[in-house]
């Protein structure tokens, strides 16, 4: 197996190095972004929010504030901002919360958009390796002193490396679309999870904020 990749990469040129290098960042890019968003910042909203109900509607600041650190998810920090600020006013609570989901949404957006743009440049790198192939295949064989025995294995030599520049770049810049397309759905995912989750938590906050007790100092530290 690794004999004929190397001979794929082999006979594909020069042209395929900076397909390759599109690819390692493409997979680079991929793999951290599935870490992030599948495994430390995926919410489950439903959960957390049922686990809240309670301690909120017995005005349990503290435990409300142990179960968000717990969660280490982005929707858990957002609303422990604001659950500190829950004896102030709603504007200062709904800024609390504002503030902490502007720190937390980048790093949910972060270098996705560049998966796709990889995708797009890899398939142009594959086809400019393409065009010089032929470029040079042709500008060989059109050469008087080239033996015509030779003309029909240059052109083939230089048909294999046009190719395979072709089928390397197809298949890095699908690899990059098809990555993009479902870390980017993954993300606006996220994003809608955290923003239902801050509202219906806030909502329960003010609601019952006549029963809540004070936060001890370890807690709000």
């Amino acid at each position: 197996m690794f004999h004929t990749i190397a001979e794929f990469f082999k006979e594909g040129g020069w042209g395929m190095w900076p397909i390759l290098g599109h690819l390692i960042f493409i997979l680079a890019i991929m793999f951290e972004r599935i870490f992030v968003l599948y495994i430390r910042s995926s919410v489950k909203k439903e959960e957390f929010i049922k686990l809240l109900q309670v301690p909120i509607l017995k005005g349990d600041l503290n435990r409300v504030l142990k179960v968000c650190s717990t969660y280490q998810y982005p929707l858990a920090r957002i609303v422990h901002s604001g659950v500190l600020k829950v004896k102030r006013s709603d504007e200062e609570v709904q800024a609390a919360m504002d503030e902490a989901y502007l720190k937390e949404m980048p790093h949910i957006k972060k270098r996705v958009d560049y998966l796709n743009l990889l995708g797009n440049t890899a398939t142009l790198a594959g086809l400019l390796g393409t065009i010089t192939g032929l470029i040079a295949t042709f500008g060989a064989i059109g050469k008087p002193d080239v033996d015509p025995s030779q003309r029909s294995t240059l052109l083939a030599q230089g048909i294999s490396e046009a190719m395979n520049c072709t089928a390397f770049g197809l298949a890095t810049g699908i690899i990059g679309v098809l990555a993009f397309a479902v870390l980017s759905s993954k993300s606006t995912a996220i994003e809608a999870d955290i923003n239902e989750g801050t509202v219906r938590v806030l909502n329960l906050i003010v609601a019952n904020r006549n029963k809540m007790g004070d936060i001890s100092k370890e807690d709000a530290a």
